[in-house]
C-alpha cells in the first residue's frame, strides 16, 4: 500500500465503505446539551448508523442545543505521522474550504511534515464540498491505489474531479440554516411558514447557494431527482452517493428513482454525520454526483421523470 486515505467524519462515508475502501476517519465531536458526542463510530452496521441518527436528529427537533468544532493541527499530527513514519505519502480531503477552516489548519501542517520527513509527501485537496461530494473523492482514490497508482496520481485525479463533483440537497427545516448564518433568520421565518424548500448546492467555491426554489417537500425532492437525471454523466462509470438525516425512506425512494432513469455503477445511501448534520438539520436530502461542470441546468430536459412513489 503506497499510500494512506484520510477522511474526517464530514465525508459521511459508512463504516461498511471506510472498511472496505481502508480509509482512515477523523472524527469531529460535537456537544449536545452540553455532553460530547463523537460524530463517527467504526464498525456500525448501516441500521445502527440509522439508529444513531435518529437519536441525534430527533434530540434536534426536540430543541438540544448543538455546537461542533474543527480539527487542529496537533490532531491531524497525531493522524498523519504513523503513515509518514511508515514510508507511506498521505492523500486528506477535508470539507470544503467554504464552509470550513480544516483545509487550510491541515494544508499548513502539511508543508511542515514534508520538510520534517524528507521525501514523503502530504496532499491536502480542497474538496470546495461536504458529505458525501468528499467521500466519493475517497473512494476514488481507494480504487486507484489497489490499481497500483501513487498517492501522486491519486491527487491529481480527485483534483480533477473536484469542479466536476455536484452536491445539491434541500432540507426539512430552514431554522437549522438560519442558525448557521447561512441563511436570514427572517428569511427562513418566512419560508416555514410559505413552506418554500430551496435547493441548496456547493458552488464551484465550496459555499453554500441557494440554486432554485421549490413548493412542499414532494416537489423540492423530485426535482433534486431531476436535476440529476438531467445533468449526471457517465453514470454507468459512477458511484453516487444519497445522504440523508433521518430521511432513510425517502433516501431508498430517491435510489429507486434513479435506478428507472439512469444505470449507475452503484449508489451508497448513508446518514449525514452529527457535525455537518447539525448545520442542515432532520430531514435533508443530498445527492452526490459528477457532471460536466457545477454550473446544472435547471431547466427539465425531459419530461419523464414520475415520483409519483413519494408522499
Amino acid at each position: 500500500m503506497s499510500f494512506e486515505i484520510f477522511m474526517d467524519s464530514g465525508a459521511n462515508i459508512p463504516a461498511r465503505e471506510v472498511e472496505k475502501y481502508g480509509i482512515n476517519v477523523m472524527s469531529f465531536v460535537n456537544l449536545v446539551d452540553g455532553k460530547e458526542v463523537r460524530c463517527y463510530t467504526p464498525g456500525l452496521t448501516p441500521l445502527e448508523e440509522r439508529l444513531e441518527g435518529k437519536k441525534f436528529y430527533d434530540a434536534m427537533r426536540a430543541g438540544a442545543k448543538v455546537s461542533t468544532s474543527m480539527l487542529n493541527a496537533h490532531q491531524f499530527r497525531e493522524f498523519f505521522e504513523p503513515a509518514l513514519k511508515a514510508g507511506k505519502d498521505v492523500i486528506y480531503i477535508p470539507i470544503s474550504s467554504g464552509i470550513s477552516g480544516t483545509y487550510n489548519a491541515a494544508a499548513t501542517l502539511a508543508r511542515e511534515l514534508e520538510e520534517e520527513y524528507e521525501g514523503r509527501r502530504v496532499f491536502v485537496i480542497d474538496s470546495k464540498n461536504g458529505s458525501m461530494g468528499v467521500g466519493l473523492h475517497a473512494i476514488t482514490a481507494s480504487i486507484m491505489r489497489s490499481k497500483g497508482a501513487s498517492a501522486e496520481e491519486a491527487a491529481k485525479q480527485i483534483t480533477s474531479d473536484v469542479p466536476k463533483m455536484n452536491g445539491l440537497f434541500t432540507v426539512g427545516n430552514l431554522k437549522y440554516l438560519a442558525r448557521t448564518g447561512r441563511l436570514h433568520s427572517a428569511k427562513a421565518a418566512v419560508g416555514n411558514v410559505l413552506n418554500v424548500k430551496p435547493i441548496l448546492r456547493g458552488n464551484a467555491d465550496g459555499y453554500i447557494v441557494e440554486f432554485k426554489k421549490s413548493r412542499g417537500r414532494r416537489k423540492s425532492i423530485e426535482e433534486l431527482c431531476r436535476l440529476l437525471i438531467d445533468n449526471i454523466v457517465d453514470p454507468e462509470d459512477q458511484i453516487i452517493s444519497i445522504a440523508h438525516a433521518d430521511a432513510y425512506e425517502e433516501a431508498l425512494e430517491c435510489a429507486a428513482i434513479i435506478k428507472n432513469h439512469v444505470n449507475v455503477k452503484d449508489i451508497i445511501i448513508t446518514s449525514y454525520d452529527f457535525c455537518t448534520g447539525s448545520h442542515v438539520g432532520p430531514d435533508t436530502i443530498a445527492f452526490f454526483f459528477k457532471a460536466k461542470d457545477r454550473e446544472l441546468s435547471a431547466v427539465p430536459s425531459t419530461d419523464r421523470l414520475s415520483v409519483a412513489v413519494i408522499g
